[in-house]
């Protein structure tokens, strides 16, 4: 699998522990900023993972900020982009089933590495369950 990796200044341990992680798959991991704890804006981060992800259609992004909720809506602003805040393995199964999210994001302040870990695993393998859901990503979808 390939990811793009996107994080703000508190995102950044984080964001470094989970491409350790996917690394040890054997997955890919394109790593996008920023890179290093220095104060930064998270938008730009979010909104590039974002574009990566889109222009290159069977990718994943990992996006972590502090909460995870900046940097998640600045990526959903990429029209095509499924971001999904996710705290646990249950949110992240479901962004996934019932989603279809191609991007997952981490809050660094709200819950810790093996919580992230473990979200971040159930994410990379749950499947899009398709049927009902389908419909459901077609209408969030943008419209031409």
């Amino acid at each position: 699998m390939k990811w793009y990796a996107g994080s703000d200044h508190a995102g950044f341990r984080l964001k470094q522990l989970m491409i350790a992680v996917l690394k040890e798959l054997g997955d890919e991991v394109v790593d996008v900023g920023t890179l290093n704890e220095d104060s930064t804006d998270y938008p730009q981060y979010g909104q590039e993972v974002g574009k990566k992800v889109v222009g290159e259609p069977g990718t994943f992004g990992l996006i972590v900020c502090g909460t995870g909720i900046g940097i998640s809506i600045a990526a959903n602003k990429v029209p095509g982009v499924r971001a999904a805040l996710v705290h646990d393995d249950f949110t992240a199964a479901a962004a996934r089933a019932h989603n279809d999210a191609n991007v997952i994001s981490l809050g660094a302040r709200v819950i810790g590495p093996g919580v992230a870990e473990s979200a971040l695993l159930m994410f990379r393998s749950t499947q899009f369950a398709g049927g009902r859901h389908q419909r459901r990503v077609d209408l969030i979808e943008p419209k031409p």
